[in-house]
């Protein structure tokens, strides 16, 4: 678009943007995944269709994820500039599997969001309790999807304790 148009605040806020990738790339470097996620995926692995969908660039997750020999659990690694969470789920799983066998494991208001937007069901990662939140998985919840005893209840009870956790005010609007 910016060579295209040749408009000049789109130039700059693509030269910002790319400077913020740069900088992402140099500082973010062996942070290692929460404990439980890699047992996770293996776990999940043999079951089902995994894909990454995030807010953050494609380049930085797929670097992430190979960093800690992750990415080969996934079949898509998608970041924002190839779309919404919403439209990846869409795209990857719609027709294709029944809403109860879809779930999203999401920490952010907006992934419960882009999960309901498909009928996916979600599996919550509590802010300030993440790795409990994946040893839950892990050890619990995961097999509880794979039952098909998710949806319902169990889910509804997971979610309230998320949305109990969230701040009345998120961070960056204090």
């Amino acid at each position: 678009e910016v060579e295209s148009t040749g408009d000049e605040i789109l130039a700059k806020a693509l030269k910002w943007s790319e400077a913020v990738n740069r900088a992402v790339a140099e500082m973010v470097k062996g942070v290692p995944p929460f404990p439980y996620v890699k047992e996770s995926l293996e776990k999940l692995q043999p079951y089902a269709d995994m894909i990454v969908v995030s807010a953050t660039p494609t380049e930085a997750l797929k670097r992430e994820w190979e960093e800690h020999d992750i990415a080969k659990y996934t079949g898509i690694i998608a970041g924002q500039e190839l779309g919404s969470k919403k439209e990846h789920i869409n795209l990857t799983a719609s027709g294709k599997y029944k809403n109860d066998r879809m779930l999203m494991i999401g920490d952010a208001p907006g992934d419960l969001k882009a999960a309901r937007g498909n009928n996916a069901l979600f599996f919550p990662v509590n802010p300030g309790h993440e790795e409990e939140s994946w040893e839950f998985f892990f050890k619990e919840a995961l097999d509880v999807f794979l039952s098909g005893e998710y949806v319902g209840n169990y889910e509804t009870q997971l979610i309230q304790k998320f949305e109990e956790l969230l701040p009345d005010t998120p961070p960056w609007k204090l």
